[in-house]
């Protein structure tokens, strides 16, 4: 591709759709009772996840839609209205029953590894975050341009990293208030690119059915 800017929008999106200063407060929620060491532990491996998940996605996710018959138009109609939900709800500071459900929430507080599930899978690297991804990735025809946006999936996992890392003190600094701040920024940034993507897929659809001359 000619423009960096597809990658700049492509790293922007995936970092508004993982949200991890939204995984904040359940990250401090879930470790409370555990050791520094075993904390910094968790965000390493939750990062990883997150990492192996996107990437997966952008080299194996439109052979993934081959096999199951499913058209890229019709993938992004299904990935933007996931993409729209996720950001509503993150619109009203809180987490999308697609990314975490309370009953998931409660199971985890009694598991003793908690990195890849829920956090890694399904919190930050969920349903819609793959499918951003894949919608990405299929704009991205040749071996460098993937190389790329795996290049941006693995920025956004050290941010992931970052923010684990430093969860208390970003969670001290900004308080309940500046972090639902910050969730609905990235929302609103999320609703943009959801809205886009549905909208592109519903014009690709649109030419699908209509008659060709």
């Amino acid at each position: 591709m000619e423009s960096y800017t597809f990658y700049l929008q492509a790293f922007i999106g995936m970092l508004a759709i993982v949200n991890p200063l939204g995984a904040v407060p359940v990250f401090l929620a879930l470790t409370g009772d555990r050791g520094h060491q075993e904390r910094m532990t968790i965000a390493r491996i939750a990062a990883l996840t997150v990492f192996l998940v996107l990437l997966v996605s952008i080299w194996v996710g439109d052979e993934v839609l081959r096999f199951f018959g499913i058209s890229v138009a019709a993938f992004r109609v299904g990935g933007g209205l996931l993409i729209l939900l996720m950001a509503i709800a993150m619109l009203h500071a809180r987490q999308s029953h697609v990314a975490h459900t309370e009953d998931e929430a409660e199971e985890a507080a009694s598991q003793e590894s908690i990195a890849v599930v829920p956090l890694g899978i399904p919190l930050m690297a969920g349903p819609g975050a793959i499918s951003l991804v894949i919608v990405n990735a299929h704009q991205a025809q040749v071996w460098l341009d993937r190389l790329w946006l795996s290049l941006c999936v693995a920025g956004v996992a050290v941010l992931v990293w970052l923010a684990l890392h430093l969860a208390e003190p970003i969670g001290n600094a900004l308080g309940v208030t500046g972090l639902n701040i910050m969730i609905r920024i990235m929302g609103l940034l999320l609703a943009a690119i959801g809205a886009q993507i549905l909208f592109e897929g519903g014009v690709a659809l649109v030419i699908q059915l209509l008659p060709k001359a």
